[in-house]
């Protein structure tokens, strides 16, 4: 018997008050980072880490009836609320949803234009990020774009906030309970081989946010 992925049941079991809990913080930096990847009719879009579907939404009208979006997520529960969403807005025919872990993407090589995430990329090991961004690299186009939004570390030279530091060294402690991690978003993006194009420096409730775009 396989044995069950905890984070897999954590994101189940928050899916359907997920947007409670974080939407409010997050929305802003999301649409920034929409802003910067500036996604065009008819184009093809994959999205890592889906959640409730706010973004996948907002790529399906922002693609049209020409263009394709798929998602991946770890979770069901969040696949049911975001197929939902996109239901509502008569917008599910334009959405391939995928429920599984990844890397690797189970996409071909060089199929879609742009790669998005969203608070997704911080919640893998520092290990597997370089691994993942290679494996977007491969499905992208050439000249693709890949965009990027998370919580990053704080710029050499500034201090931390207190919430910030009270944030890692609960990461640190007690990483089933705060998953995600601040990163050196454009450090790593850079290091992937990807040209950076466009981005900007947000925050949640003093904690720095990264939203960058990159292209291979």
């Amino acid at each position: 018997m396989t044995a069950a992925n905890p984070t897999k049941s954590f994101y189940d079991r928050i899916s359907h008050a997920y947007d409670l809990i974080a939407d409010g913080g997050e929305h802003e930096a999301r649409q920034r980072g929409l802003e910067l990847l500036n996604i065009q009719p008819g184009e093809s879009v994959l999205e890592i880490g889906f959640g409730t579907g706010h973004t996948l939404l907002a790529l399906a009208k922002a693609v049209g009836p020409s263009g394709h979006v798929v998602g991946i997520d770890i979770s069901t529960g969040m696949r049911d609320v975001a197929r939902n969403r996109l239901r509502d807005e008569n917008c599910e025919n334009l959405v391939r949803l995928l429920v599984q872990t990844v890397p690797p993407l189970p996409l071909e090589s060089a199929t879609v234009d742009a790669v998005t995430m969203s608070f997704t990329l911080e919640l893998f090991p520092l290990h597997e990020i370089p691994i993942l961004l290679a494996e977007c690299r491969r499905v992208l186009r050439p000249h693709g774009r890949l965009g990027v939004v998370s919580m990053a570390t704080v710029d050499e030279g500034e201090r931390a906030s207190m919430l910030e530091k009270t944030y890692v060294w609960m990461h640190n402690h007690f990483p089933h309970i705060v998953d995600c991690q601040p990163i050196p978003l454009e450090v790593l993006l850079a290091s992937a081989g990807f040209s950076i194009q466009q981005k900007a420096k947000l925050e949640i409730f003093t904690m720095p946010v990264a939203a960058v775009v990159g292209t291979c």
